[in-house]
């Protein structure tokens, strides 16, 4: 317990007069260095928060979250009448896929190909996008394609592209790949130029003609209420689908969110060395300051006061600077996380640089996310190391010899 005496002491510890100015500018670096790192670790860490969130809403977006593939025998329809299923799943839309090339004006490029009927086609969120242009539903004959791949083939809706299968056809020349023109009906954006550019949309009739499929072998896209703790629903789609193989929206882009978790944790030791090094000012600013009270702590010896008091005061005015200053650089951190597009713009607009160039990130603005168990972890680090390096201090002040400290002053 922290009696009344040790803190009007370490209070007045903390504001020393002018003959202790040293200790007061080593009080002020230690207490800005602090704050300034808490304040860059909370931006960094809402930065990284806010883009892995975008990111995860874009994919999202365009992706299924779930997608259910069959194996010996197709997908039975009637199980998705379970009633769990039911709670927490938005859309159904059975599909299928291969890879072509496009050539157009003789560019020649990889594609991705994704048949729906023409009424689901019309229910996916792509399509609902306010970008979107065309036809919202998907006929024979006819093609979907992303913004990016329109402005690389230098198309735009009416015109015909040639699309080349890897099955091929038999003709009196011998075997051929199986070649065919669609007519460019509707273009969607994404906002992630990858799938926009590699990613197209067909008729599920006029895809698995083209590609040779069986309609049997169609897989289930699942689109959820809320794709959060995919884990816990995938495992209720697995427990009615336990024949078939399920992957997940986290399960595809795996490799991905992987690199932006170890990179978040990377950023979080690096910058969390500002706050060590700053840290270490306290140690210097104590020292000095029990070297400097010396006298004045052999006075509140000889009247009685104990030596863990001692402890106590001077552990108490590490523990102050380093809250203090914890608190400064967390109103700061948030400060700037929930204004750091504007500062951005600002600092572009200035400097004519870019900061943020979204053909890198795939966002158009910097995001922001202020996370409470991030701020918690922050501040509870920073004090944490504070009061550490504040305890050899303390316990050096109170083992000063009372006797030999009034001798000498």
């Amino acid at each position: 317990m922290i009696t009344l005496l040790e803190r009007k002491i370490a209070l007045r510890y903390i504001f020393t007069n002018k003959k202790d100015g040293f200790i007061n500018l080593l009080t002020t670096f230690s207490f800005i260095g602090i704050a300034l790192g808490v304040a860059v670790l909370i931006v960094v860490m809402s930065v990284m928060n806010g883009f892995r969130t975008e990111l995860i809403n874009k994919i999202n977006g365009f992706n299924p979250h779930l997608k259910i593939f069959p194996y010996e025998n197709p997908i039975e329809l009637s199980k998705l009448k379970n009633k769990k299923v039911k709670e927490i799943s938005k859309n159904f839309f059975l599909s299928n896929s291969g890879e072509a090339v496009v050539i157009h004006n003789s560019y020649t490029k990889g594609l991705i190909l994704r048949g729906y009927l023409r009424d689901d086609f019309k229910k996916l969120q792509v399509i609902k996008n306010e970008n979107f242009n065309g036809n919202n539903s998907i006929t024979y004959n006819h093609i979907s394609i992303g913004r990016e791949l329109s402005y690389i083939l230098d198309v735009n809706i009416g015109d015909k592209i040639n699309v080349i299968s890897p099955s091929s056809i038999m003709s009196i020349v011998g075997s051929l790949p199986k070649q065919k023109s669609f007519i460019v009906e509707s273009i969607f954006e994404s906002d992630i130029n990858e799938f926009d550019q590699n990613i197209a949309f067909l008729n599920l009739y006029d895809l698995e003609e083209f590609f040779n499929l069986d309609k049997n072998n169609r897989y289930l896209e699942v689109f959820l209420k809320d794709p959060k703790d995919i884990e816990i629903k995938k495992k209720i789609f697995q427990n009615i689908y336990n024949e078939q193989l399920i992957n997940s929206w986290a399960d595809i882009n795996q490799s991905l969110f992987s690199a932006l978790k170890v990179e978040r944790n990377v950023m979080f030791i690096i910058l969390s060395l500002i706050i060590l090094i700053a840290a270490f000012n306290i140690i210097s600013g104590l020292t000095i300051l029990v070297k400097n009270k010396t006298r004045d702590i052999a006075i509140l010896k000889s009247i009685g006061v104990q030596n863990s008091s001692i402890t106590k005061i001077f552990f108490l005015v590490g523990f102050l600077i380093g809250t203090l200053s914890t608190l400064m650089g967390i109103i700061i951190g948030i400060i700037f996380s929930l204004n750091i597009e504007t500062i951005r713009s600002f600092i572009s607009d200035i400097f004519n640089i870019t900061l943020f160039p979204e053909e890198i990130y795939f966002l158009n603005k910097m995001p922001s996310e202020i996370d409470l168990n991030s701020l918690l972890i922050v501040g509870l680090f920073s004090i944490v190391v504070t009061c550490l390096v504040s305890i050899y201090p303390a316990i050096k002040a109170s083992k000063s010899d009372t006797i030999k400290s009034l001798k000498y002053e």
